[in-house]
């Protein structure tokens, strides 16, 4: 069974990883159609997916044409603010449907698109590859095994540096409409690995954000927040993009009764810490760092996708699972606004919400 699909979006990331994903999965993904707004950039990923698959996708500026095509499936890399809309148009048309972190910038907007891929029977997968990440699958299996005991705390910390220069490549970067700041867009991938190793149900969200040194824009570029758990976990949150004068780390701190692990790396790709009785150290802290802080991971989840397709079954990521840290994330945004934890299930918010809001 091979599916015919399209890429939608194809920007920095599109460009990247979400075409290195195809060329992996071409034996069972058959990429037809490639998209962007600036038709330079879609007839670069023509090019280079023909070079490698012998095959050229066809070029389009208007996304809805791609829908035209019969394509089963399609991957959204645009901006954020657009995910929604696109997304949404894909599922109305029954196209499967991956879409790129963060799914919507809306509570209401995430569970609408919840709620039509089911009512249309086709998957909705969200692009948080980290967690196939074979140092988070380490940790994974220690949990399932009951290894850490009862997990107490853990700490997602994101140092990284954003200049004016990486904000001008593109005019909807830190915007509330179409981005959010820095939690939204370059911390999300570590507090959904958080949430996810913490179990998932968040009981309340108390935070504080900023913005520092970044004046052009009406975003953050600091947060930090605890963030409580029904289970009685806690999980504490920092992320900058302030760290003069470049990335300093990504790193993930599990603690519990009866283990300890790090993880770090460029992209939380290495082990760094792991104590359990009898084991005080783990081959993967030799890994190497991957090209850039994406990882590694398009690629497997790519396949994960494909596999739910073909198998009737949910993605690892489904739509469900990917709007748990955007809810983190808008949780975080009113706390600020309001001044107070916010309680979950976190009622209707969106990013626009911030409109003016003093950072």
């Amino acid at each position: 069974m091979r599916i015919q699909a399209a890429l939608i979006g194809c920007g920095r990331i599109g460009s990247n990883k979400h075409l290195e994903a195809f060329l992996a999965n071409r034996e069972r993904l058959d990429l037809i159609a490639v998209c962007d707004l600036k038709p330079e950039r879609a007839e670069r990923v023509a090019d280079a997916y023909a070079t490698r698959a012998g095959k050229r996708p066809v070029v389009f500026t208007d996304y809805r044409k791609t829908l035209s095509t019969g394509i089963e499936m399609a991957a959204i890399a645009t901006e954020s603010g657009n995910h929604y809309t696109i997304a949404m148009d894909c599922l109305k048309n029954k196209v499967h449907t991956l879409v790129e972190k963060p799914m919507a910038l809306s509570v209401s907007e995430m569970d609408g698109m919840v709620s039509e891929a089911k009512a249309r029977s086709v998957k909705l997968g969200v692009c948080f590859q980290n967690r196939f990440n074979p140092s988070v699958q380490e940790v994974v299996k220690k949990l399932r095994e009951n290894a850490f005991g009862r997990v107490f705390t853990a700490t997602a910390r994101i140092l990284w540096n954003r200049d004016e220069a990486y904000y001008k490549q593109a005019n909807w970067r830190g915007t509330w409409r179409f981005d959010g700041g820095t939690l939204m867009n370059q911390c999300s991938h570590n507090i959904d690995l958080l949430q996810w190793i913490l179990g998932g149900e968040v009981d309340q969200v108390s935070a504080v954000i900023r913005n520092y040194r970044h004046p052009y824009l009406e975003v953050e570029d600091f947060g930090a927040a605890l963030i409580s758990f029904k289970n009685g976990s806690v999980g504490i949150l920092e992320g900058t993009a302030n760290v003069y004068p470049r990335n300093l780390e990504e790193t993930l701190s599990i603690f519990g009764e009866t283990g300890t692990v790090v993880l770090g790396g460029l992209a939380v790709n290495k082990i760094q810490t792991w104590q359990f009785p009898g084991e005080s150290g783990h081959p993967f802290n030799a890994l190497p760092d991957p090209e850039s802080v994406y990882g590694s991971g398009h690629i497997p989840l790519y396949q994960d996708f494909y596999e739910a397709i073909a198998q009737n079954r949910e993605p690892a990521i489904s739509g469900e699972e990917g709007k748990k840290a955007v809810e983190i994330i808008l949780g975080i945004y009113r706390s600020h606004k309001e001044k107070r934890a916010i309680p979950f299930p976190l009622a209707p918010f969106q990013t626009t919400d911030m409109a003016g809001v003093k950072l």
